[in-house]
Formats: structure tokens, C-alpha cells, sequence
């Protein structure tokens, strides 16, 4: 049976400024603001947007989108609210939920704390610990946590984007793709007392000092289409060594293949002696990710592989026991290789960072 003829959902100006900003206020329950834009949605095309294609919109499904259209279209602005539960009458009212929240948002802390705790906002608000962490845990607010983050402040950002994720997504033919950058200061880190091995019940244990025993860095190029690996360390961390370096891909790769080789913007790969090199070695081509844009570098990827894996929870007595072990880590890692694969296409990268930059700017900070 075909779905009934919709009839128009037609609103108020001031009602569709109430949906806005309902939709975009920080402060308001998520549920509320998805409410807010199925209906904003099914308002368009003339009231009589098909339930379907609003469904795919907001990520609901088309009998959730049917509802809060009904509801509204019943009740306005009153049927967006959850209707009443059985049980025991609720003891924390939606203005004393609100004061909760904006508080936690929009002040730091108490006094002059970094960052609020569920026993100083219950002492603030009056409310009990428990339901402090309740009413957080309900809105995703984590007051403890704190994320890093950076935009690139490179104007070349968007052009270096589309040709770096341009190699990833389609690799030019007879030629190889190698993501290339350098782990630096790997330290050969010893603790000061034997580790106590993993036992039932209680887990391996280590001494939380260490001894230094020097460093050395890593050379790494990761080969996109494979997943194997070139790799050599190096005690000093110069032009000279990326030189070298060079000269080891050229050797390692068959002469029939161009090289694409992806790499960030530090000072030893642009240098006098390699820009020299490179005009004599025509078949390799530099693709430079944007400043402050390492996440763009696959072989950033991998170093965390070599990190979590290897590094983390080794010892070293000294640096040519470290450079052993991590070249026989990359051995076994080059026996069955992990290609890790680019899914982002540019344009789907920079909308993320253009919706999170719209963010930053509504916040008003």
C-alpha cells in the first residue's frame, strides 16, 4: 500500500527560529536538537519532504522521523518533550539539569580550579554526587578530559591535501608511493630493576624510574601498496643522514620505478646538498604534507605500530642493543606486511575541518 498524501508542515516564523536555535544550542539535550532538525527538514520542500529522504538526512530511521513529525504537527513546540515515564516523580527538575550543564560548559571550575569534579559541582548545585556523574555521563560531558588538537596555519594547505590524498587514493602507475619521515630521540631506556613477569592473575611489572642510555633516530619509508617497510637508524638526525637515507630507497627499489615519496616540511629534506641530489635522481618526486599535518603521513601510522608493539615496554642497555632489536622488529614486520588503507577523499577532509572551524567560531571563543 502507497504511504498517505503528507499533509504540509507549514511553520511559524517564530516557531522556526525556536527550532534553529534549538538545534544549535550547546546547552540542549542531543535528543531535543535531533528533534529540532527532523522537523526543520520535513518544514522543506514546501512542508511535504518525502519521510525517506528526511530519514537519510538525520541518520533516523523513517518511522522515528514519522513520529516527531506527528508529534509536532499535534502538539507544536510541546510534542518535541518526552512524554511522561511510570515510576517514582523525578526530583531534579529540567532548570536545575540546565544549570548543571551551561555551568559545566561555560565555567572552568570551582574557585580556582582547572576543571570541575562531580563533588565540587554537587557542593556548587546542591545536587549529590551520583547524579551530578548521572547527568554528565546523559550529555557526554567528561570535565576531566582534555583533547589536543592544531589547525594548519599553511597556505597551501588545501592544495598539499588533494595531492598527498590524491597519491593515497589513486597511486600513479609504474611507480611507487613511500610515506617517509623520521622517528627522532628513540631512547635506550633500561629500568633499575629486573621486570617481573606476567603471573595469573597479577600482570607483568616494572620499575617506574629508568636509566638513559642514549639515543638514535629512525629513517622509515612505508611503501603504501605493500605495506613493507625501508628502514635504517641513524645517531644524528641531519641532512647528511636523510642523504643517505635517499640513497639506501634508490638502491632498495628497482630503477624502473619512479618514487613518490611523501614527507613533512622539516628543514634537513630541503636543503642545498638534497635539492642537488634530487635534480640527478629525476624518478624521485617530494610531495610535502602541509605544516603541522602529520597526521597525513601514513608512516605515522606505523611508528605507532612500532611503538605500542616494540618500544613501549622494552629495555635497553645501550643504543646498538636498541637499533638490534628494532631491526629485527622490522624483519618480522617485513615477513607478512600491513598495508593500512586510505579511506578520507579530500573533500570529504577538508568539510570535516570547515564544519569543526564553524564550531570554533560559533562557540564564541
Amino acid at each position: 500500500m502507497p504511504s498517505p498524501k503528507l499533509v504540509p508542515l507549514v511553520l511559524s516564523d517564530a516557531e522556526r527560529a525556536s527550532l534553529e536555535a534549538l538545534s544549535r544550542k550547546r546547552t540542549a539535550s542531543q535528543s531535543l536538537a535531533e528533534r529540532a532538525r527532523v522537523v526543520l527538514a520535513c518544514a522543506e520542500e514546501g512542508g511535504v519532504a518525502p519521510l525517506t529522504r528526511v530519514a537519510e538526512r538525520t541518520g533516523l530511521s523513517r518511522e522515528s522521523v514519522r513520529k516527531w513529525r506527528v508529534r509536532f504537527t499535534e502538539r507544536r513546540m510541546d510534542g518535541l518533550g518526552d512524554a511522561p515515564r511510570p515510576g517514582a516523580a523525578r526530583k531534579i527538575t529540567d532548570e536545575q539539569v540546565e544549570v548543571l550543564v551551561t555551568r559545566t560548559l561555560t565555567e572552568k571550575g570551582r574557585g580556582q580550579d582547572s576543571h570541575w569534579s562531580t563533588r565540587s559541582m554537587a557542593a556548587e548545585t546542591g545536587l549529590s554526587q551520583s547524579s551530578v556523574s548521572r547527568i554528565w555521563r546523559a550529555f557526554g560531558l567528561k570535565p576531566h578530559v582534555v583533547e589536543t588538537w592544531k589547525l594548519s596555519t599553511d597556505p597551501e594547505f588545501i592544495g598539499k591535501v588533494r595531492d598527498v590524498v590524491g597519491l593515497y587514493m589513486s597511486p600513479p602507475e609504474h611507480a611507487l608511493v613511500l610515506c617517509v619521515d623520521e622517528k627522532s630521540q628513540i631512547q635506550a631506556l633500561d629500568r633499575t630493576a629486573p621486570i617481573l613477569p606476567m603471573l595469573p592473575t597479577t600482570p607483568a611489572r616494572m620499575t617506574h624510574d629508568y636509566v638513559r642510555n642514549g639515543t638514535t633516530s629512525l629513517f622509515a619509508a612505508y611503501d603504501l601498496a605493500s605495506g613493507s617497510v625501508i628502514a635504517q637508524p641513524y645517531r644524528r638526525h641531519r641532512h647528511q643522514e636523510f642523504l643517505r637515507f635517499l640513497k639506501l630507497i634508490d638502491a632498495a627499489v628497482p630503477k624502473d620505478l619512479d618514487l613518490h615519496l611523501v614527507l613533512d616540511n622539516y628543514a634537513t629534506h630541503k636543503t642545498p646538498a638534497i635539492k642537488d641530489w634530487l635534480v640527478k635522481h629525476p624518478r624521485f618526486h617530494l610531495h610535502f604534507t602541509p605544516t603541522s599535518s602529520s597526521w597525513l603521513n601514513l608512516v605515522e601510522r606505523w611508528f605507532a605500530e612500532l611503538t605500542n608493539r616494540k618500544l613501549r615496554r622494552s629495555a635497553h642497555r645501550t643504543v646498538t642493543e636498541l637499533e638490534t632489536d628494532i631491526r629485527k622488529w622490522i624483519n618480522e614486520w617485513n615477513t607478512a606486511p600491513k598495508p593500512f588503507v586510505w579511506t578520507k577523499s579530500a573533500d570529504e577532509i577538508l568539510e570535516t575541518l570547515a564544519a569543526y572551524c564553524q564550531r570554533i567560531i560559533d562557540s564564541g571563543h
